[in-house]
């Protein structure tokens, strides 16, 4: 069998248009979506990615204010900082690129933010809410990876699903999110035994690692008509890359997420989401409504 690509442009795509109509709505009322960045030092890569999410911004008419503090800024500067953020009633939300120089903590820095305006969905009063099923800001790439599958409509209810990963960003906040879909969830990592037998009996295997060097997702490991969505994004061979190559495992899924094109444009759409969500919270306005 071959199985269906599940485009992240195509899902991303209707995300932001929902996203748009949002906006146009809410600076008809007065309110202009703004997320405020920051971005601590000269780090490349990271800056690429600011530049993606301010493009993406401005795509959906929703303002930026960019903050470009230098590598040498104390964690009391930093701090201060996201402080003044936080009081401007014009920024609803506030995203600190990760990762930041090796003298900042990132968990003290994460925390300043209000979770009011936490788009990232990484303060603990929002990681607390998911847990019992009450978020409204969730970390962009699970919630994005939910998107999806309601976009192919990939039955999550009932279903065995594996998460090889357990990072704050992805794993965890994806359990909690798969769990709500009243999927069965197993979560695995670098001390999981019989990791291959565990993935050969889920249905659904979402794949993070982002290390070629030391595991890749083969056909071998996945049972037929599964479905594969590889988060991870590494170098391999001179390309981007995920956890698999997914012409081999295309072959043997009934649905599978390719890198790049796959999960990578839903995390940018979900931040948008977030942010538009954020500026109508701020006004007691349900944007669902």
């Amino acid at each position: 069998m071959t199985g269906v690509k599940i485009d992240g442009l195509e899902v991303a795509k209707s995300i932001r248009l929902q996203v748009k109509d949002i906006v146009n709505d809410l600076k008809a009322k007065g309110i202009t979506p703004c997320l405020a960045t920051v971005l601590v030092g000269d780090n490349q890569a990271s800056a690429t990615y600011v530049r993606n999410k301010h493009k993406a911004c401005e795509d959906v008419g929703i303002l930026t204010k960019d903050h470009t503090p230098t590598a040498e800024i104390t964690q009391a500067g930093l701090n201060k900082l996201i402080e003044e953020l936080n009081q401007d009633e014009t920024v609803h939300g506030i995203l600190v690129q990760l990762p930041l120089p090796s003298h900042l903590n990132e968990f003290i820095t994460t925390t300043q933010i209000l979770p009011e305006k936490d788009v990232d969905g990484l303060t603990p009063p929002n990681v607390g809410l998911l847990s019992i099923g009450k978020a409204v800001l969730v970390a962009c790439t699970p919630s994005g990876i939910i998107e999806m599958c309601k976009y192919y409509n990939i039955e999550l209810e009932g279903k065995n699903v594996v998460i090889i990963n357990r990072s704050n960003l992805v794993g965890k906040p994806l359990y909690h999110l798969l769990l709500q879909n009243n999927a069965t969830v197993t979560t695995c990592h670098s001390k999981t035994k019989d990791l291959k037998k565990i993935c050969l009996n889920s249905d659904i295997v979402i794949t993070g690692v982002g290390n070629r060097a030391i595991f890749k997702l083969t056909p071998d490991m996945i049972k037929e008509g599964a479905v594969v969505i590889d988060v991870a994004t590494t170098r391999h061979d001179g390309k981007l890359s995920g956890d698999a190559d997914y012409s081999e495992i295309i072959e043997k899924t009934s649905f599978a997420s390719p890198v790049p094109g796959g999960v990578g444009p839903m995390t940018v759409a979900m931040l948008l989401k977030n942010t538009v969500t954020a500026a109508a919270i701020s006004k007691g306005i349900d944007i669902k409504s």
